[in-house]
């Protein structure tokens, strides 16, 4: 059996498919079920479930520029294993990107009408990074992955009481998202040069504070 090489417009028609699915598609099918499956929902009142879709919609936006950096990334990595890694790490913030939806679904709720420009404003990073070298690339994947994590945990915090089925997803994905960051320095990454960390919380708190509304 042979493997077909793919051409350029082949890998760019796979970037534009995975572009497609991660913006368009709020809910994909998940390879695990959700945290909050066995976890009662609250009664909340219409403030209290405006707030947690507002948190929500801020952590689906973050699994697409999660999907986004990982296959900008991986669309230009010389090494064939970290590459691979990637796109792993990408199927597993699928799962988070699924969770997410389906939790916006439950509080009538949608995700952020920006996810287009998160999404390609990722992607290039992503790309940028990779560019530069994959130590480098994987140095992004270390610094997103713990500020996600430290957005998540105060998340835990903001979150309305009584919303276990929220703080169910969101404990699972911080658990997840330490567990990716670990890969990347076991893989190798370097540690970014400032000032790019604090650019990179800087752009993340501009995400957060749009994407809870919009």
């Amino acid at each position: 059996m042979t493997t077909r090489t793919l051409s350029p417009l082949d890998r760019a028609l796979v970037e534009i498919e995975r572009a497609l699915e991660t913006i368009f598609v709020a809910t994909p099918i998940a390879t695990q079920p959700s945290p909050a499956t066995d976890t009662p929902d609250a009664d909340l009142d219409d403030a209290a479930r405006k707030h947690a879709a507002g948190l929500m919609r801020v952590n689906h936006v973050g699994e697409v520029c999660a999907q986004a950096l990982y296959f900008g990334q991986a669309a230009v990595m010389r090494d064939a294993s970290l590459r691979n890694e990637m796109l792993a790490a990408a199927a597993e913030e699928t799962d988070h990107l699924a969770w997410c939806g389906e939790r916006l679904d439950e509080l009538r709720s949608r995700p952020s009408l920006l996810n287009p420009i998160w999404y390609a404003g990722a992607y290039a990073i992503g790309a940028a990074a990779g560019l530069i070298g994959d130590r480098l690339s994987l140095g992004f994947v270390v610094e997103t992955e713990r500020q996600v994590e430290a957005h998540l945990g105060e998340h835990l915090e903001k979150l309305p009481p009584g919303d276990e089925r929220s703080r169910a997803i969101v404990r699972r994905m911080k658990d997840d998202e330490a567990q990716h960051a670990e890969r990347a320095l076991a893989a190798g990454a370097r540690t970014l040069p400032m000032p790019i960390p604090t650019l990179m919380r800087f752009a993340s708190n501009v995400m957060k504070t749009v994407a809870y509304r919009i």
